[in-house]
């Protein structure tokens, strides 16, 4: 039997993915597709179900869990999750501490990777940093003096309904800027890019200024030291950087610009790792 560790379990659009952690090693993995049709009791029971496996290989001190919704941290219930209809409000930790016994962490997907990326990524070291994930939408965590800053109602760092264009930066600085508003998708539209494809390194360019306006709205609110891009978004980071500095340089404060440090999240399984980090950064 290994050290303790936590279970960390990542609420992701298909699948719900979780694994044991302990010093940042992860267990196999255990994957159980999320039935988005079902009603709340059944996917509750897919939830016990995968950690009931995870049980069986380690022993476990704790459980955390991330999922994309609002949450109220405190009480540990979620609310209206994006991938799951029936789950309008669920006191998530209430049920796994009943039926686990043991300590139930929940928060917002989002927070999760800003948790593992400080814990056992490229903000290891810093004492604040806002991590922006690069996905279907834009979403972020803040990290504030080490501390995991949620806000009140756990929406703190929701740059992505800010007011931008003709809508809102998540349309604009995430993966719908190009299945949304050109009409290709996303691999499709990175493929090209890969060939040298003018008009697919033009969207990037487009795009790389987008999320610099977004870079500049977390620097105006937050002031980090350090700021991690993830998402699936990240890995066309070579073709959108040079636009997306450019505009961060029409920071009003250029000796702020110096300072800022953005890295690229080389994490595998952000999600999970900074479920199991919840514990941690409380």
């Amino acid at each position: 039997m290994q050290k303790a560790g936590v279970i960390g379990i990542d609420m992701g659009a298909t699948n719900m993915k979780g694994a044991v952690v302990s010093n940042g090693v992860l267990s196999a993995i255990a994957t159980i597709p999320v039935k988005r049709q079902s009603n709340a009791d059944e996917v509750l029971a897919d939830v016990y179900k995968l950690v009931d496996g995870l049980l069986q290989t380690s022993e476990v001190a704790a459980i955390g869990i991330g999922v994309p919704s609002m949450v109220n941290v405190n009480e540990g219930i979620v609310y209206d999750v994006v991938n799951i209809p029936a789950w309008k409000e669920v006191p998530l930790k209430r049920l796994l501490e009943q039926r686990f016994g043991l300590p139930v962490y929940v928060n917002n997907d989002a927070n999760c990777f800003a948790a593992g990326e400080y814990y056992y990524g490229k903000g290891v070291g810093f004492n604040s940093m806002v991590g922006l994930t690069l996905g279907t939408g834009l979403g972020a965590g803040v990290i504030i003096n080490k501390q995991l800053y949620e806000g009140y109602n756990c929406g703190a760092g929701e740059f992505g309904l800010l007011p931008y264009a003709d809508s809102v930066l998540d349309e604009y600085a995430s993966g719908s800027f190009f299945t949304l508003k050109n009409n290709i998708d996303g691999k499709l539209a990175y493929g090209r890019a890969c060939e040298g494809d003018t008009g697919a390194l033009a969207l990037y360019r487009q795009f790389g200024k987008n999320l610099g306006h977004a870079i500049k709205m977390v620097m105006y609110t937050f002031d980090p030291e350090l700021i991690v891009l993830g998402g699936s978004v990240r890995v066309a980071y070579d073709y959108f950087k040079d636009s997306m500095w450019e505009e961060i340089r029409t920071y009003i404060y250029p000796a702020a610009v110096k300072r800022l440090k953005i890295e690229v999240s080389a994490l595998e399984n952000s999600g999970i790792l900074g479920a199991a980090a919840l514990p941690l950064i409380k």
